[in-house]
């Protein structure tokens, strides 16, 4: 199976324009179905395969997007590397509202309800998340992000939180006291599960607003959001072509450990035949 870039768009980014679109794909993963048809295109000579995070027409909450469909069926497709644009709220005076950051590390404040593991019911696995973001993508992302003219921020932690309403001020300033950068709502479980799935995942967090620890600053509001995401939206599409330019290139993705091999330590005979059956295609190297 031809190797593909996987591209999962956010809130605002639902469509590659300039892409030829090779094929749609419904795919049916027993995680359920993915919140999209998964567009197979190419750009620059690369094979790509875009989906919408949250869905066509935007019907999926970030708690309730189906993360573990959407990776599995990126994972089936051939994808071994993900782009994910995700919107943010800027939790740092420095980075403004349509400033770019390619963030290096993930703090969690979901709530559980989002299945995060591919694993369970009888397949037990542990995967490696001290870094939860490829480091060689990162790279790729923000020399992207740079020529194409963007202000970006490398490096940086990204809160993730339930939603899909916005932060209190109380939480806003205890993410900032804790030296966060910016906040959203669906890097997680999205990037534990494609470290699982041995996918090479990284973020572009486009920050479209202050959140609201700015006392003088505005309450944040649907309005003020959706009037910069679609500022952001057509930045974001120039530094996805510059970043699948780059990854057209074999040597732009140097050697990581984002494909490791995961070892199952449940005992054979304990396993759930039909869960690894099933986890073939995560398993997969």
């Amino acid at each position: 199976m031809a190797k593909r870039i996987g591209i999962i768009g956010g809130s605002g980014l639902y469509s590659i324009p300039g892409i030829t679109v090779k094929g749609v794909e419904s795919v049916g993963t027993p995680f359920g179905e993915p919140s999209s048809p998964v567009v197979l295109g190419e750009l620059h000579g690369v094979q790509t395969a875009f989906m919408a995070r949250h869905g066509e027409g935007h019907r999926y909450t970030p708690s309730e997007v189906p993360y573990a469909a959407n990776i599995y069926a990126l994972k089936a497709l051939g994808v071994e590397t993900l782009i994910s644009f995700s919107a943010v709220g800027s939790l740092r005076e420095e980075i403004a509202p349509r400033h770019f950051v390619v963030p290096d590390q993930l703090f969690d404040r979901t709530l559980g309800a989002r299945r995060n593991t591919f694993f369970g019911r009888g397949a037990v696995a542990h995967a490696s998340f001290g870094d939860p973001f490829c480091p060689a993508l990162r790279g790729v992302l923000t020399r992207a992000a740079e020529s194409a003219g963007a202000v970006v921020h490398s490096g940086g932690t990204l809160v993730v939180m339930e939603g899909p309403a916005f932060s209190t001020r109380a939480e806003s300033n205890f993410y900032r006291s804790m030296g966060a950068s910016v906040i959203g709502m669906t890097a997680l479980p999205e990037a534990k599960l494609a470290r699982e799935a041995g996918i090479c995942y990284a973020t572009i967090a486009m920050s479209t607003d202050y959140d609201c620890w700015r006392e003088a600053g505005e309450d944040v509001t649907g309005a003020m959001v959706f009037q910069v995401m679609q500022d952001n939206a057509a930045m974001a599409l120039d530094v996805l072509g510059k970043a699948l330019a780059l990854l057209g290139d074999p040597r732009s993705l140097p050697p990581c450990h984002c494909r490791e091999p995961l070892g199952v330590v449940t005992g054979h005979d304990k396993r759930d035949a039909e869960l690894m059956k099933a986890l073939e295609v995560v398993l997969g190297r």
